[in-house]
C-alpha cells in the first residue's frame, strides 16, 4: 500500500520523456552557442541533479496511514460516569443502550431504556421532544422530570457526544428540597431575639398568607407595650405604617417613632431553584432602625450602619453574606462559611467563585442584576465547588440604604446535618456488622464444639505415643484457636461471656507491666503512672489484660512502621500507659454528648508513633479494618478493645498527640471505666472469681438434652453416657417439654441449648417450670452469660459457654447436681 502511494505521487512517463528531450535540447543549444563544451557538459548535469532531487522528494513524501477503526470500551466509560447522586445512561442511534451507571441500575434496573421509563404523560412528551432537540442541537435539558408511582423528581439532560456524535448521554439528577428555617422559631423568641433587640434590630418570621408566626422580643415591645405578648396570628401588615414618602413606621409609634428599614429574606425554595414553595415557606422580614449607626440614620450614613449589621448577621444561625454593586464580597458570617465548606479557605472576591464552572456565569448574572435592578427577592439553585454533587439553594435579595451592600446572600448551614447523617449511618453499619459477627460466631462455635469433643473422646482411647496422639492434639489446639477468633468476633458484637469483679485499674496495669516489657523490646521505653484515689470498677480482669495488651501491640508496631517510613535505624520511641480519676464534673466540662456525666477511672496508652491519619480517626474501631501491610494484620484486634470496652458499660475514644509545631507526633487511646458503686469486697483483688468446687459427683442422674445441632447433640450425649448419667436426646423444645410433660420419666437436671428452631430454648423453659418448677436447667450458648440472664429471669439457671471440651460438660453437670443435692 505504501508503494503504490509513492509511485502514485511521481509524474507520468510521457511527460518525464519530454522534460528528458527538453533538457538534452537545451544542453545542445548552449554548446551551438558558446562553442564549449566542458560548459555544456556543466550545465547538462546541473540539470540531471535537479531532476534526481525532484524524483527524490516525490518518492520521501509522506503516505497517508490507513486509520485503524477502534472499538470503544465501555468497562472504562462505565467507571468514568459513577456517580453516586446522578443516574447516567448512553444509548447509541438504534436506540439501544450501551452503558449505564450503577446510580441509573439502582433507581430503574440495569435493563430500562430511558424510554422505558416510567413517565408521567406531560413528562414524556417533553422528553420525547428533548430527545429530538439533542439529536438536532446537541443538547436538550428539561428542569421537572417526574415518575409514575413516584414522589422522586429529577432534572434531566441530554447530551449528543461520541465519534461521529453517534450517541446521547442521558443524566438524571435527583431535585431535593431542604428547609432552612427550621428551629429559626425558637431563636428568636429566646436569647438570640434578646441580642439581636438590643442591637436596634427586629425580626419577624411570617407564614406565607401574611401571618406572624414568631417575631424578636423587642418587637413585641414596640408593638404591644409589652415583651411577654405573642404576636403570633397577627397579620405582620398590621403592624407597620407608612407616610407618604414611603417611610415605615411602626403602627403603634406612628410617625413619632423611627423610620424603619424593610428586609425581606425568603428562607426556602424548591431544589431547581423555582419559588414553587411559596405556599409553604415563611420569610424572615428584617425591621433595621434609622437610628442603628454612628450620627444620623441609615439614609444618611449607610457606611457606618454596615457594621452594625454585619455584629446582626453574625449572630443569626442562617448563612448571610453581603455584595457591593460590583459583585464583590462584602463580608460573610460563620454559618454562611460552614454551608459552603470555606471556614479554612476564607471568603473568595467573587460569589461566582464559590460554584462549579458550569454555574459560574448564571450565578454572576443574578447577583449583578440584583445589585443594580430594582429591590427584589428570589433563590437560584447551584452547585458548590467543594461539593459538587448535591446543589443547594441560595436566596438572593437587593437591598437599599446600606451604604456598600447592594444584594444579601443566604444559604442553610447543612454541615452539622451531614455530620448527623454520617454518624448515624455509621452507627447503623457497626451495630449491622456486630449483628453479623454475633450471628457467625455462634454458628461456629457449634462447629467447633462438636470438633473438640470429639477429639477428647478420642484422647481417651490413644495415649502418648500413639501414632494418632499428636494429630489429634494437633487439631483440638487449632480448634482452640479458632475458638479464640469466634471470642474475638463475640467481643467486638459485645456478646462474649464476661466474668466481672470489683478491681482496682493500676493492680491489672501492674499483672501485664511485665510482659508489656518484655513485648515492646529494647528501643521503646515504656512508663507507667498512676493516679491517687482512683476508684474502684468492675469489669472482667482477663478482658481488660487483652484490652492493654491490644493497645500496646498496635502502638508498637506503629512506632516501628513510623522510624522505617523516615528510614531511621537507630530510633526509639515510647510507650506510656496511664490511670486518671475524672469526675462527673470534669466530664459536663469536656462536653461529650454520649458519655453520662459520671466518676471514671481512665486509663490512657499513649506512644510515639506519628499518629493516626485524620481520614482514619472515625474507622479504626471497625472490624477488619487495618492500616498494616498484607497478612500483617487481622483487623480484629481495635475492634475487639471496642467490644470488651463497651460490654464493660465503658467508653473509648482515639485522637492524635500535637507536637511544638502542630503536627502529630503519636497516638493516644483513653478509655473511661464508671467507679463501682456497690458494696466492696472485702479483699479486693484482681484475681479470677473462685473457681467452682470440685465435683467427684459419681450417682449418676436422670438428663434431658435438648439440642438442635445434630453434631453437638452426639458429642455431649457420648461425653455424658460415659460420665455415668442417663440421657435422654431431644432436637426442640418442643420435643423437650413433651418429655417432660408427659412424666413418663423424673430428670435431675435439663441440658438445653438457646437458640433453637420452633422453641427455643428459654421459651421451654419457662413452659416446663409451670410443670416442674424445681428442676434445674444448664443451658449452653456462644453468647454472653449475662446477656442471658438479663434476657431470662428464671431461677435455678445455670450456664456454660460453648466451645466446651467433654471434660468441661461433665464437671459442669456434677457441679449442678451435686448443688442440687446440698
Amino acid at each position: 500500500m505504501r508503494e503504490d502511494s509513492a509511485a502514485a505521487t511521481l509524474p507520468p512517463v510521457p511527460l518525464m520523456l519530454g522534460i528528458a528531450a527538453a533538457c538534452v535540447v537545451s544542453v545542445l543549444l548552449i554548446w551551438l552557442v558558446g562553442e564549449q563544451s566542458m560548459v555544456a557538459l556543466a550545465y547538462g548535469g546541473a540539470l540531471v541533479a535537479v531532476l534526481l532531487t525532484i524524483l527524490l522528494t516525490a518518492r520521501l513524501r509522506t503516505v497517508p496511514i490507513e486509520e485503524t477503526t477502534l472499538q470503544p470500551d465501555w468497562s472504562v466509560t462505565s467507571a468514568a460516569i459513577e456517580n453516586r447522586r446522578r443516574g447516567v445512561a448512553i444509548i447509541d442511534r438504534a436506540n439501544r443502550m450501551v452503558c449505564a451507571n450503577s446510580t441509573y441500575e439502582r433507581w430503574y434496573g440495569g435493563n430500562v431504556m430511558p424510554f422505558d421509563l416510567p413517565f408521567e404523560t406531560e413528562t414524556r412528551e417533553a422528553v420525547m421532544g428533548a430527545v429530538r432537540d439533542a439529536w438536532r442541537d446537541g443538547s436538550a435539558k428539561l428542569d421537572d422530570v417526574r415518575v409514575t408511582d413516584s414522589d422522586m423528581r429529577y432534572r434531566l439532560r441530554i447530551d449528543r457526544s461520541g465519534r461521529g456524535e453517534a450517541y446521547l448521554v442521558w443524566r438524571f439528577a435527583e431535585i431535593r428540597e431542604e428547609r432552612s428555617y427550621d428551629g429559626l422559631a425558637e431563636r428568636m423568641s429566646g436569647r438570640l431575639g434578646e441580642v439581636i433587640s438590643r442591637a436596634g434590630i427586629e425580626l419577624a418570621l411570617v407564614a406565607p398568607d401574611g401571618i406572624v408566626l414568631s417575631t424578636t422580643p423587642g418587637l413585641a415591645e414596640r408593638v404591644t407595650g409589652s415583651r411577654e405578648k405573642s404576636l403570633g396570628g397577627v397579620e405582620f401588615v398590621q403592624l407597620l405604617r407608612s407616610d407618604d414618602r414611603d417611610r415605615i413606621y411602626f403602627a403603634r409609634e406612628g410617625q413619632q417613632g423611627s423610620p424603619q428599614t424593610l428586609v425581606h429574606v425568603p428562607l426556602d425554595v424548591a431544589a431547581d431553584g423555582r419559588l414553587s414553595d411559596a405556599d409553604q415557606a415563611p420569610s424572615m422580614m428584617l425591621l433595621v432602625d434609622s437610628t442603628v449607626g454612628i450620627g444620623g440614620g441609615w439614609e444618611n450614613n449607610g457606611k457606618a450602619a454596615v457594621p452594625q449589621l454585619e455584629a446582626l448577621l453574625s449572630a443569626l444561625p442562617l448563612g448571610l453574606a453581603l455584595t457591593d454593586r460590583d459583585s464583590r464580597f462584602l463580608f460573610a458570617n460563620k454559618a454562611f462559611l460552614r454551608a459552603v465548606e470555606r471556614e479554612s479557605q476564607g471568603l473568595p472576591q467573587f460569589p461566582s467563585d464559590l460554584v462549579v464552572r458550569e454555574d459560574k456565569a448564571a450565578m454572576a448574572d443574578t447577583v449583578r442584576r440584583f445589585a443594580k435592578g430594582a429591590t427584589s427577592s428570589g433563590d437560584m439553585a447551584v452547585r458548590l465547588a467543594n461539593d459538587k454533587e448535591e446543589p443547594v439553594s441560595i436566596g438572593l435579595a437587593g437591598v437599599r440604604g446600606l451604604g456598600d451592600a447592594a444584594v444579601l446572600l443566604s444559604i442553610s448551614d447543612s454541615s452539622e446535618e451531614k455530620r448527623l447523617r454520617r454518624q448515624v449511618a455509621q452507627a447503623t453499619k457497626m451495630q449491622a456488622v456486630g449483628q453479623l459477627a454475633g450471628g457467625v460466631a455462634h454458628d461456629f462455635n457449634n462447629v467447633l464444639t462438636a470438633i473438640i469433643g470429639y477429639c477428647d473422646l478420642m484422647l481417651l482411647r490413644h495415649t502418648p505415643g500413639d501414632s494418632d496422639y499428636d494429630d489429634i492434639q494437633q487439631i483440638r489446639a487449632n480448634s482452640n484457636r479458632a475458638a479464640s477468633l469466634t471470642r474475638q468476633l463475640l467481643a467486638f458484637s459485645r456478646q462474649q461471656t464476661l466474668r466481672p469483679v470489683v478491681l482496682q485499674l493500676p493492680d491489672v496495669v501492674s499483672e501485664v507491666s511485665q510482659l508489656l516489657k518484655r513485648l515492646m523490646g529494647e528501643k521503646i521505653e515504656f512508663s507507667v503512672r498512676h493516679d491517687r484515689e482512683l476508684g474502684s470498677v468492675r469489669a472482667d480482669p482477663q478482658q481488660l489484660e487483652q484490652v492493654i495488651i491490644n493497645l500496646a501491640v498496635n502502638a508498637r508496631d506503629a512506632m516501628q512502621a513510623n522510624a522505617h517510613k523516615r528510614g531511621k535505624q537507630d530510633w526509639k520511641g515510647r510507650l506510656t500507659l496511664a490511670t486518671r480519676r475524672v469526675s462527673a464534673r470534669d466530664v459536663r466540662k469536656m462536653g461529650i454528648d454520649i458519655m453520662p456525666a459520671d466518676d471514671y477511672t481512665v486509663l490512657i496508652v499513649q506512644d510515639t508513633g506519628g499518629g493516626i491519619p485524620e481520614e482514619h480517626l472515625n474507622k479504626i474501631f471497625e472490624p477488619f479494618f487495618t492500616t498494616k501491610e498484607q497478612g500483617k494484620g487481622t483487623g480484629l484486634g481495635l475492634s475487639t478493645v471496642y467490644g470488651i470496652v463497651k460490654q464493660s458499660n465503658g467508653f473509648i475514644f482515639a485522637d492524635n498527640v500535637q507536637g511544638p509545631d502542630g503536627a502529630p507526633i503519636g497516638a493516644r487511646f483513653t478509655m473511661y471505666l464508671p467507679v463501682h458503686k456497690g458494696e466492696m469486697p472485702a479483699d479486693m483483688t484482681t484475681e479470677e472469681p473462685e473457681e467452682p468446687k470440685a465435683t467427684e459427683w459419681s450417682a449418676g442422674g436422670k438428663l434431658l438434652l435438648v439440642e438442635d445441632e445434630d453434631m453437638v447433640r452426639a458429642v455431649a450425649e457420648r461425653a455424658l453416657v460415659r460420665a455415668g448419667y442417663t440421657v435422654t436426646t431431644v432436637t426442640d423444645g418442643e420435643e423437650g417439654l413433651a418429655e417432660v410433660a408427659n412424666g413418663s420419666t423424673e430428670f435431675d437436671l435439663i441440658v438445653s441449648d438457646v437458640v433453637m428452631p420452633v422453641m427455643d430454648g428459654p421459651a421451654m423453659a419457662r413452659a416446663i417450670r409451670r410443670v416442674k418448677p424445681d428442676i434445674p436447667i444448664l443451658f449452653m450458648s456462644g453468647y454472653a452469660e449475662e446477656q442471658l440472664r438479663n434476657d431470662i429471669d428464671i431461677d435455678n439457671m445455670h450456664f456454660i459457654p460453648k466451645p466446651f471440651s467433654v471434660q468441661q460438660i461433665n464437671s459442669k453437670v456434677a457441679e449442678v447436681l451435686s448443688e442440687q443435692r446440698d
